[in-house]
């Protein structure tokens, strides 16, 4: 891919008040491309100290008679306009960067990006249009509702979409006319720093958008903890989740959105198109190498096909391509760090120990980097551990069952409930299932279907609140009663 591979590496210290600066202790903590487990950039390591002092400049810009909280609404739909502008000039650096960083393939980063820029531009057109209502209250009252941001809020994102995830944080809290600490995954910082300093160059003020890399215990947990952070908005894993509603009700009871783990049921009958079947199944496991809370990690057949499923899904994931992730045509790069490949071979190895039937994969590929084979297994029963635990990884679980009844059971009957699908031509089965699955994304003959209009979010242990669409930007907004009283007599 000719150039893309000399990805130039500009910016490594935190972003404060539109300033990158060191950390208060001068620490750094390097950043690994996984493609070969060497370092490729060491980062600044923000502390509870940088959290205090970004959080006093995100607080300033947010004051009362401040430029940001004064100006004009469509002013802040322009400069979120200014930034996707921005980033479509430079998006190719953009996406090197972050295959470098993620592993990811880079036409998969580009498509992010592009990705990215089209939910900027649905909130920018939203600044303008977030307003309140008249209500027509019993008594002598003119009552009307404002809706106001909700202040400085902490944003928590993931390693598997960095810069997507990022946006889908940024876009409706600025929309929302809120100002920003965010924290991106100790694993992928490089480009939210970038993204920092395109910030400043479409003309976002000082203290509005403020970029602190770090871990998690240290960074994030201070953010969490800290009483002038009004909102937290976290995208991970469960367990952490609820570390972060603990530390809001140690606080000052912030309000909190967390989009959590998963283990999404996929859900095929037999009178579906078989090959048309095994490349939905196939892309809900397998994309952006398995690392994605919503994939379709149980992949539940109807007996009737069952057999032929198999064969070919297994068929599928043998011909994936995996490699470097800068070479045309490769559709798989290496997991995001060891500790990750570790978790996916011993759940590989956890399969073939409970009795399920190894059909494609089931090994790392070479010693250098954190490369996987797209793993495929039969016989997979409900017990399992590759059927109960999120393995976040290319490890698709084929498991056969008879009925609609069944299946809906069997699909609900985990702690998650981020996301779900179904293939059939039956449009009974379809909404049957759509109604009674406890999932908050249903996919009927596709999977994966985010767009920026469309919330996103969890049922149960999978999260509350929502990320995209209309819905996201009331994650970042109060809502303020105001009634007059108006004497209706003279």
């Amino acid at each position: 891919m000719g150039g893309v591979r000399d990805v130039q590496i500009r910016y490594k210290k935190l972003f404060i008040n539109n300033e990158f600066v060191d950390a208060v202790s001068k620490k750094t903590f390097p950043v690994i491309n996984p493609t070969n487990g060497q370092v490729i950039a060491e980062v600044a390591e923000a502390d509870k100290e940088d959290v205090d002092i970004a959080v006093a400049a995100a607080k300033a810009a947010f004051a009362r008679g401040s430029e940001w909280r004064t100006m004009d609404a469509s002013e802040r739909g322009k400069l979120i306009n200014n930034l996707a502008d921005l980033m479509l000039r430079d998006i190719s650096d953009l996406a090197a960067l972050e295959t470098l960083n993620n592993g990811k393939p880079f036409e998969d980063a580009l498509f992010d990006v592009h990705c990215a820029i089209d939910v900027l531009r649905y909130y920018a057109g939203y600044c303008d249009k977030i307003h309140g209502n008249t209500i027509p209250s019993d008594g002598e009252f003119f009552t009307l509702t404002r809706k106001e941001p909700i202040g400085v809020v902490g944003q928590i994102i993931p390693w598997n979409y960095p810069i997507l995830m990022l946006v889908w944080k940024w876009a409706p809290a600025l929309a929302a006319g809120c100002t920003i600490i965010l924290k991106p995954a100790e694993q992928t910082p490089l480009t939210a720093l970038v993204m920092a300093a395109l910030s400043r160059e479409a003309g976002f003020r000082k203290g509005v958008i403020n970029v602190l890399p770090g871990y998690g215990p240290t960074a994030g947990a201070a953010i969490c903890l800290h009483n002038d952070v009004r909102k937290i908005a976290f995208t991970g894993s469960t367990e952490i989740g609820h570390l972060i509603l603990e530390y809001a009700a140690k606080s000052n009871l912030k309000s909190v959105g967390l989009e959590l783990g998963g283990k999404s049921p996929l859900v095929i009958f037999d009178d579906a198109d078989v090959d048309e079947a095994v490349e939905i199944a196939h892309n809900a496991i397998f994309a952006n190498h398995g690392q994605n809370c919503c994939a379709g990690s149980r992949t539940f057949v109807q007996a009737g096909i069952y057999d032929e499923f198999v064969q070919k899904a297994a068929e599928k994931a043998s011909a994936r391509k995996v490699g470097d992730p800068f070479e045309s045509g490769i559709q798989q790069g290496p997991q995001i760090d060891k500790p990750s490949l570790d978790k996916v071979l011993r759940m590989i190895e956890a399969g073939k120990n409970e009795g399920a039937q190894l059909e494609a994969g089931g090994s790392q590929i070479g010693e250098e980097g954190f490369f996987v084979q797209p793993t495929v297994f039969s016989n997979v029963t409900d017990d399992m551990t590759i059927a109960r635990e999120e393995i976040f990884g290319p490890v698709q679980s084929i498991l056969k069952f008879e009925t609609l009844d069944e299946v809906i059971e069997r699909a609900n009957d985990t702690p998650y409930g981020l996301a779900s699908g179904v293939v059939t031509k039956n449009i009974n089965n379809a909404l049957v299932f759509s109604q009674a699955v406890e999932a908050g994304s249903v996919w009927v003959n596709c999977y994966d279907a985010i767009t920026p209009q469309t919330p996103f979010g969890g049922y149960k242990k999978s999260g509350f609140g929502r990320d995209l669409g209309e819905d996201a930007l009331k994650e970042y907004l109060h809502i303020k009663t105001i009634s007059i009283k108006v004497p209706t007599k003279n």
